[in-house]
């Protein structure tokens, strides 16, 4: 018979843990170190997988339920004692919001850029402010409880993974007990406590992410953690868990009405306002008849920068931004703002706003470690699976986008253009979330290449993460940086659209590609290859055992016989011909970059010109304006861009 815990509050408690317990603690450990891989008992890199078993026979939780719910909330990593965005520390993810976060803003109160990218109305400037925060919610003090739970500091918990791992099974074996459920060795019984650790408010949250973590336990994983930890959780595919127990959680039914989300998700209907407001202005998004009056192409992948409460209260606010739906971090909780229908204001291109959804994260740009979970990668790769397959947007980085890859309009806006979600957004990870990993589909020589550095390991330096010109803390990032030639000795490549000499600054796409994205070959010398890039050739490292891109077969662009260079556009707007009348002709106006003749850029959509009148608070004067001339998206710098048809000869890439 399995022996009760003792109980961690109590002071007799916690000397009885120095006494007896290491003994106890010892017997129970040689069958839990079984189920590790040989070498995890006995090696450095072995300690996490150590902690796992050592804290699972302490607190009598099933190791692989501990090890499944620290997956989902980090996947092992310990952020070197970093808070997350939502004031999460170590691989269980231990909140303590008040000691962590800082004061709220949002992307869309900094820089240039206007949301809506419209140069038919004048730029929007939001002009709502952030209230102050409300009493912190339970989910964000998880630490606390914790430390009270295991007689363990808050600072230790912090910073000491094995302590983490300790809080974690200690608040797991706090919500079993909480549902009246025994201490059960079996993984099936533990349903309903998973879910309570979730720190979700309501039963369908709740049970969303239990039933990720049951997928992670019965697929299993193994991977090495930004530590350098090797965790293994072995499969166990027939397991079933008891769902009934969520039933005496306590938790409040949520509500999925009006949304627009797979059933595989939590998701809540928390509308942004239509509403007029004075001297013929209006917010924060329009009204539009998608996909059937004009399709929709694109997904873009924002971050918030800043907090769940806060960013929240900003897209209710009419005088503010919008954008169509928002993912929460410490549990991958979605709440939808703007149907797909319509037409929300957060790219800062009109052309793309026009044919976007937009997603914001909960998250930092410039805080490295403010990291993202595993439960809202997972639920924003749902609901990313669900849209796409609605409305037939292919998965790959032509049409997945982050903020980042959105081109300005017009050339005065490029310098102005946001860069989230930025370096640490684990592209390769979130596109084997979503059933399409990056992988070569060509031979080594190919004239194509897909970017895929190992993210963990791919530590380009960065600077101005907290104070300009200060180096960032080295950090996994799916991004790799280019230079004029061969080596690093070499300066970094200029966009000329910016004006300015490139940096190693956080927020400076200058001379970086991002992984998934796709480039003609220009060149090869040793461990570095060329590519086209923004009219130039660009160099980036690529060596033959760790490279950090993947052959490509595709097909690409390059200007018409005769012609010494093509414009690139930010938009694919109509010819002025295309106009109605009543609605002004907009400029087909080119940026500040050429294709040069000889230059191969890879080819995404043919698509017509296009542009939506939307102007006025009345929908019935909407228009959606279609014209003749033929537009390529292509990949010409770290954004995308759009070249005329007529301009292009189109080949296959060999």
């Amino acid at each position: 018979m399995r022996r009760p815990a003792p109980d961690p509050t109590s002071t007799s408690g916690r000397r009885a843990r120095g006494a007896v317990g290491a003994l106890a603690t010892a017997a129970l450990l040689l069958p839990l170190l079984g189920a590790a891989p040989p070498a995890a008992a006995g090696s450095a890199s072995g300690r996490l997988q150590l902690a796992f078993a050592s804290a699972a026979a302490e607190y009598h939780v099933p190791q692989s339920v501990l090890l499944g719910v620290s997956y989902l909330q980090s996947r092992w990593d310990t952020h070197a004692g970093a808070p997350s965005v939502s004031g999460g520390y170590g691989p269980m993810h231990l909140t303590d919001a008040r000691a962590a976060l800082a004061a709220v803003s949002s992307h869309h109160d900094e820089g240039a850029e206007d949301a809506r990218g419209d140069s038919a109305r004048a730029p929007l400037r939001p002009a709502a402010r952030v209230p102050a925060q409300a009493a912190l919610p339970d989910r964000l003090k998880t630490l606390p409880r914790a430390a009270e739970l295991t007689g363990r500091s808050a600072r230790e918990l912090r910073t000491d993974p094995a302590a983490n791992v300790a809080g974690g099974a200690a608040l797991l074996a706090e919500a079993q007990r909480g549902l009246g459920a025994p201490l059960s060795s079996d993984p099936a019984d533990w349903y309903g406590a998973v879910a309570r650790f979730s720190g979700a408010d309501d039963t369908a949250t709740a049970a969303a992410y239990a039933d990720d973590v049951y997928r992670v336990l019965r697929d299993g994983e193994e991977r090495t953690t930004d530590a350098g930890q090797r965790v293994t959780l072995a499969a166990q595919p027939s397991l079933a868990p008891d769902t009934a127990s969520l039933a005496g959680a306590g938790l409040r039914k949520g509500s999925a009405d009006g949304t627009e989300c797979p059933r595989s998700i939590s998701c809540a209907w928390v509308p942004a306002p239509y509403e007029e407001f004075g001297d013929h202005d209006y917010g924060n998004h329009d009204l539009g008849d998608r996909p059937a009056a004009q399709s929709i192409k694109y997904i873009v992948v924002h971050d918030t920068e800043g907090a769940w409460d806060g960013v929240l209260n900003l897209v209710q606010d009419p005088t503010y931004v919008s954008w169509n739906y928002t993912l929460r971090s410490t549990d991958g909780f979605v709440a939808q703002h703007v149907k797909a229908k319509d037409v929300a204001w957060h790219a800062g291109n009109w052309y793309v706003n026009a044919k976007s959804i937009g997603l914001e994260h909960e998250g930092f740009l410039a805080a490295p470690d403010s990291w993202y979970t595993e439960a809202m990668y997972r639920s924003s790769a749902r609901l990313v699976r669900y849209l796409a397959a609605k409305y037939r947007i292919p998965l790959d980085r032509q049409h997945i986008l982050g903020h980042d890859n959105v081109p300005g309009p017009t050339a005065s806006t490029v310098s102005g253009m946001h860069t989230d979600p930025g370096p640490y957004w684990d592209w390769r990870h979130y596109f084997e979330l979503l059933g399409h990993p990056f992988r070569a589909t060509a031979g080594r020589h190919a004239s194509l290449v897909t970017i895929r550095p190992e993210y963990t390991a791919n530590r380009p330096s960065y600077t101005g993460c907290v104070t300009a010109g200060t180096e960032c803390a080295s950090h996994g990032s799916s991004e790799v940086r280019l230079y004029t030639g061969p080596g690093t000795s070499y300066p970094l490549v200029k966009d000329v659209g910016l004006g300015t000499a490139p940096t190693t600054g956080v927020n400076d796409l200058s001379s970086r590609v991002s992984t998934g994205q796709q480039y003609a070959v220009a060149g090869r010398e040793g461990d570095w290859t060329a590519i086209w890039y923004l009219g130039q050739k660009a160099w980036f490292e690529n060596p033959a055992k760790r490279p950090t891109a993947v052959p490509a077969s595709g097909r690409v662009v390059t200007p018409r016989a005769g012609a010494a260079s093509v414009p690139v556009y930010g938009r694919a707007y109509p010819e002025a011909a295309a106009y109605p009348a009543g609605v002004p002709a907009q400029a087909v106006s080119p940026l500040p970059y050429t294709l040069p003749a000889g230059q191969r850029y890879v080819v995404g959509d043919r698509l017509p010109g296009e542009y939506y009148y939307a102007v006025t608070f009345t929908a019935d004067a909407h228009r959606v304006v279609v014209g003749e001339d033929l537009y390529y998206q292509i990949q010409y710098g770290h954004r995308v861009a759009y070249v005329r048809a007529a301009d292009v000869d189109v080949v296959a890439a060999r």
